[in-house]
Formats: C-alpha cells, sequence, structure tokens
C-alpha cells in the first residue's frame, strides 16, 4: 500500500505524547508499506531535523515554511486570523507552501491513502481529492478547549477559552465530515465525535507503549517513598495537574509519609511548575531516560483534570510495572481495570489515600504492578500499528469499490 502521511510541525525530537504515537506507528508501517511523510515547520530552517528524518524514514520530507515563530510573530498572526472560521490552534498552520506540496505529491504519487496527523494538518489538503483520505485524531481538540474553560479561575484567560472552545467546536464537527475515515484513539473520543459524522467512518485504534523500552528491572529491592509525574511540562494541562496536586493533594501524602518525595519529571517546566520545588518536590526538567526515572519510582500519578484522547504516560508507567493512581480524565480511553491494575481518584483526600496505602503496603503495591505490566503488554507498539495499517487497507479497497 502506497500511504502519504502530512504532519504539521516536527516529529523529532519525540517529545509529546502525539509524536510518539506517530512515530511508532510510522515506523511499523513503513516496514511493511511505502509511505511518504511530509512534515512541515515553522522558525528557522533546520537540516540537522531533516538529516535526523531521513534517517528514521527514507521517503520523508522536511519541509520550512519560512514563517516566524517569534512570539511577536505569533501575536500579530492571531490578530490577523481571528477573524477566520477556524480556530487559531489550527489556523496557524495553513501555508500556501505546503499546499502547493501536497498538491504535487497527490497529482503525481499515485498514493492509495492520505493521512491528516491531527487537525492542523488537515487545514493544508485539498477540498477534493481521488483517493480516500483519513483524519488521525489523537484528541477532540475541542473538549480540550471546553475543559480549560471549566477550570480556568482567571476571568479574562476563562473568556479566552470559552472563546476558543466554541470556534474549536463549530470547525471540528466541520471538518471531520471531510474525511472518508476518523481513527479516535479511545472509545470515549469515537462516542464524541460520532454525531458530528456525516459518510465519515470512526475506528478506534488504542495508544500503544514500547513494552521492550519500559520492562520492569531485574532488581527487586522496595524503591524508595518516590512519588512521579512525568509529561511536557510547558504543556498546560499537565502544568494544571501538578499545580493541583502539589496544592491539594500533596501535604496530605506527606502528613502520612513524612520521607515522601514528589518527582516532576518532564521537558520545559513552565515557571509556575519550577515555583513548587520544595524540600520535598523535585523538578528535573528533560532526562535522557524517562524510563530510568520510573524505575526508581514507588508510585506514578496523573492527577489530570484537562485533556483528551489517551494517556501514553500511564501505557508507559505500567509497562514499567507501576501502580498508578490517576483521575477519572487522567485514565479516560484507557482500557483499565480501576482496581486491579490502577487506582482511581478524583476528590484530593480519595487520591492522597490511595498514594499512601501504596507506599504504605508492600503487597497492595506489588499486586497493582503485576495488573499493571500484565496490561500494559496487551499493547505493544507492533499490535497497534497492525490494528492502524487494517483500517488503512479497508479504507483503500472501500474506495476502490466504489
Amino acid at each position: 500500500m502506497k500511504i502519504l502521511w502530512i504532519k504539521a510541525n516536527k516529529l523529532l525530537p519525540l517529545h509529546s505524547g502525539g509524536d510518539i504515537r506517530s512515530f511508532h506507528i510510522l515506523k511499523h508501517l513503513s516496514s511493511r508499506n511505502d509511505v511518504t511523510f511530509l512534515s512541515y515547520y515553522d522558525g528557522a530552517e533546520d537540516k540537522k531535523y531533516a538529516a535526523e528524518l531521513s534517517n528514521c524514514f527514507p521517503s520523508s520530507i522536511a519541509l520550512h515554511t519560512g514563517k516566524s515563530s517569534t512570539l511577536v510573530a505569533r501575536a500579530s498572526d492571531y490578530l490577523r486570523k481571528l477573524p477566520l472560521p477556524a480556530p487559531y490552534a489550527v489556523s496557524r498552520f495553513a501555508s500556501p507552501l505546503v499546499k502547493a506540496r501536497i498538491n504535487t505529491l497527490l497529482e503525481t504519487g499515485s498514493f492509495d491513502v492520505v493521512i491528516a496527523d491531527f487537525l492542523d494538518a488537515a487545514i493544508n489538503l485539498p477540498n477534493a481529492m481521488a483517493i480516500p483520505a483519513v483524519l488521525f485524531q489523537h484528541n477532540v481538540e475541542s473538549e480540550i478547549w471546553r475543559r480549560h474553560a471549566d477550570t480556568e479561575t482567571n476571568p479574562a484567560k476563562r473568556l479566552m477559552y470559552q472563546f476558543e472552545f466554541k470556534k474549536m467546536l463549530r470547525y471540528e464537527q466541520t471538518i471531520i465530515r471531510k474525511f472518508q475515515h476518523v481513527i479516535a484513539v479511545s472509545g470515549h473520543d469515537r462516542d464524541l465525535m460520532q454525531p458530528w459524522t456525516r459518510n465519515s467512518f470512526i475506528t478506534v485504534v488504542p495508544t500503544g507503549v514500547d513494552v521492550r523500552q519500559y520492562q520492569p528491572t531485574s532488581d527487586h529491592r522496595d524503591p524508595a517513598p518516590i512519588v512521579m509525574f512525568v509529561g511536557a511540562m510547558d504543556w498546560e494541562p499537565n502544568i494544571d495537574a501538578v499545580e493541583f496536586f502539589s496544592s491539594e493533594i500533596w501535604n496530605f501524602v506527606v502528613a502520612a509519609i513524612p520521607n515522601a518525595r514528589f518527582r516532576i519529571v518532564g521537558r520545559n517546566p513552565d515557571r509556575r511548575v519550577r515555583k513548587l520545588a520544595s524540600n520535598s518536590i523535585e523538578i528535573t526538567g528533560r532526562v535522557e531516560s524517562v524510563a530510568d526515572y520510573l524505575h526508581k519510582a514507588a508510585v506514578v500519578v496523573v492527577p489530570l483534570r484537562i485533556g483528551g484522547g489517551t494517556r501514553l504516560k500511564i501505557y508507559e508507567a505500567m509497562a514499567a510495572g507501576k501502580a498508578v493512581v490517576s483521575t477519572t480524565v487522567g485514565a479516560e480511553g484507557l482500557n483499565i481495570s480501576p482496581g486491579r491494575d490502577i487506582a482511581i481518584a478524583d476528590d484530593p483526600r480519595d487520591f492522597s489515600d490511595a498514594i499512601a496505602s501504596l507506599l504504605k503496603d508492600r503487597d497492595l503495591r506489588h499486586r497493582y504492578e503485576h495488573a499493571a505490566s500484565e496490561t500494559a503488554g496487551k499493547y505493544d507498539w507492533s499490535i497497534i500499528a497492525k490494528k492502524f495499517g487494517e483500517v488503512l487497507e479497508s479504507v483503500s479497497k472501500m474506495h476502490q469499490r466504489n
């Protein structure tokens, strides 16, 4: 099968959950299919990125748009595009250069299917194509904006989030109908989008994990009472999560376990995150190996209140054989069994009690760890990518029959 995959922004290095998911699926698809991967980005031209991308995917194209990515340029661009129907989170990725390159590829490439990776890649696809188009929805974007608006306490920010939510909802509902097929990452996301579809079909392809990379170590000694959160720390849902955890939950944990330590692991910690550092809270910034830090933790927490899609961080922690405590939102969309392979709590006191119980009760923690490893083993990327490829083949064959 010949596949054209379009993605806004750089894929490498692998920072975000979406990039990790796309990379692993691309890696497995490329071993069995002819995949052309087009990645376009703003800012300065990055020849090193083009070389690294080509090394991973020989048929890749790294397209430099030439647009400035400075804060001043971004603010000016936002004001210019404010009247447009598309929300700025999408419209800022529109590029005549990218549109022209995609049109050329579609005219000359003889592809069987084209994939838009996220909504921001969809804006540069032509309205009419001779081949089927698939939208890879890692998140329901409007749901993220809705939750931002619901949890924001600053009145000005809340108004901005409400405005962008309404704009994103209208756009998302419209754009989904233009695709022959949509791939969602959870049943929850599928159910949110289903009422918006007309001719589009939605298939759930769950998130995955590199089981070999995160497998537990052979060291069976009990870890120190380290509670860990992992994620990109310049992303608003993660910032909100650690602020909420530090202010509403952590004091209860320390009261029960005085020597407990909270470790926040992730790149580019925002100033609000850095301010949380204390005798019992450590901010690491970017680390070479998340797996190494997971192996040193006793409990992994996912206190998310905002977000969409599925949580790579949970399957990674599970693959590492770690007990996980999460909010309902944090574990949304995952095929898990609360009370067996994960603890779910939304009330701050319930959340802290779950952590304290796992830190104090070794046998309880080990039961969760064993069940977590067992669950993660069902979602290796090789299994997930195979299902993704089957969806693409089905879409292509259906188009040929019609």
